[in-house]
C-alpha cells in the first residue's frame, strides 16, 4: 500500500484536497483586536446612559424646584436639610444663609458610594477611558499605574461611602412610607408604588455591595467561629452576584422618580389614586 501512494505525485494529492487559502485578517479601524464581534456596542451604550445619567442628574440637582408633590419628595433632594426646603423640610440644618439647592447637601454622598463602586468603576473605566474598553482588545493606554496614584487612588473611600449609603437606603424607605400619607388621609397612588420599588432597588444595590459583603463576611479564617456573619455572608452573595443588575435598575429608577415627581409638581400629569 505504502509502495502505491508513493507512485502519486504530491501535487495531484494537493489538487484534489480541500485547501484554503489562510489570509491575515483585515486590519480595522479603533483598538487592535482580533474580536470580529461588534464587542464596541455595550461600552458605546455604557458611555451613553451614564452620560445621560449625569446630564439629566445635574440638571435635577441645581434647578432647585418643582421636587416635591405631596406626598412625594423626589429622592434627589431627600432628605431635604436646607431652610429653602419650606414645611417639607426633614431637618433645616441648614439655614437662609444657604444660597444653594437642597440636593448638593444629599447626593455628594450616594454619588460618592456608587462613583467608587467596583462595577461603575470597571463601566466607567471602559467606557470613557478604554481602560480596557473590552476583553481581548487592546488599550491606548502604554502605561498602567492600576489606583495607586492621585485621583484614582481615592476610590478606596467606597468602604467609607457604604457607611453613609446605608442611612440614605433607610430614609428613602421612610419616604416610602410617607408616599402613601395624602393631605385628606392614608391612601396609595401610582407614585406610592413607584417610591416603594425605588426603595427596594436602592436597598438591593446597596446590600449586594462588594464592601458590605466583605463587612460582613471578610478577614475571617474559620467560619465555624462567627457563625451569624457566615450566614449573612451566604445571604448576601447571591445578592453579590447580581450587584451589576441592581446598580442599572436602580439607577434608572431614581432618575424616574425623579422625573415623576417633577412632571407632577409642573401640573403635567396627575398621580392615579387607587385608594
Amino acid at each position: 500500500m505504502l509502495t502505491g501512494m508513493s507512485e502519486v505525485p504530491l501535487g495531484q494529492i494537493l489538487d484534489e484536497s480541500d485547501r484554503r487559502e489562510v489570509r491575515p485578517p483585515t486590519p480595522r479601524p479603533g483598538p487592535a483586536t482580533l474580536r470580529r464581534d461588534a464587542w464596541w456596542l455595550q461600552p458605546a451604550a455604557t458611555a451613553l446612559l451614564l452620560f445621560l445619567f449625569v446630564v439629566y442628574s445635574s440638571w435635577a440637582a441645581f434647578v432647585n424646584a418643582n421636587y416635591y408633590s405631596a406626598p412625594y419628595l423626589s429622592p434627589f433632594y431627600s432628605p431635604c436639610l436646607a431652610a429653602s426646603c419650606g414645611e417639607h423640610a426633614n431637618w433645616a440644618l441648614f439655614g437662609t444663609w444657604w444660597p444653594f439647592s437642597p440636593a448638593i447637601i444629599i447626593l455628594i454622598f450616594p454619588l460618592a458610594f456608587r462613583l467608587t463602586c467596583y462595577y461603575y468603576r470597571k463601566a466607567y473605566y471602559r467606557s470613557f477611558w478604554l481602560s480596557p474598553p473590552a476583553c481581548a482588545v487592546a488599550e491606548p493606554h502604554r502605561r498602567y499605574t492600576g489606583e495607586t496614584r492621585f485621583p484614582l487612588i481615592l476610590q478606596n473611600v467606597h468602604r467609607y461611602a457604604f457607611y453613609f449609603a446605608v442611612p440614605i437606603a433607610a430614609i428613602l424607605t421612610v419616604d416610602a412610607v410617607e408616599a402613601f400619607h395624602f393631605p385628606d388621609g392614608w391612601g396609595m397612588g401610582l407614585g406610592s408604588a413607584i417610591f416603594v420599588v425605588n426603595a427596594i432597588l436602592i436597598w438591593l444595590y446597596t446590600l449586594s455591595c462588594h464592601s458590605c459583603r466583605h463587612l460582613c463576611g471578610g478577614r475571617l479564617n474559620v467560619f465555624s467561629e462567627h457563625r451569624f456573619r457566615y450566614w449573612l455572608w451566604r445571604k448576601l452573595s447571591p445578592l453579590n452576584a447580581q450587584h451589576m443588575k441592581f446598580a442599572w435598575a436602580s439607577l434608572v429608577w431614581v432618575a424616574c422618580t425623579d422625573a415623576y415627581v417633577r412632571l407632577l409638581a409642573t401640573g403635567t400629569i396627575h398621580d392615579p389614586r387607587f385608594f
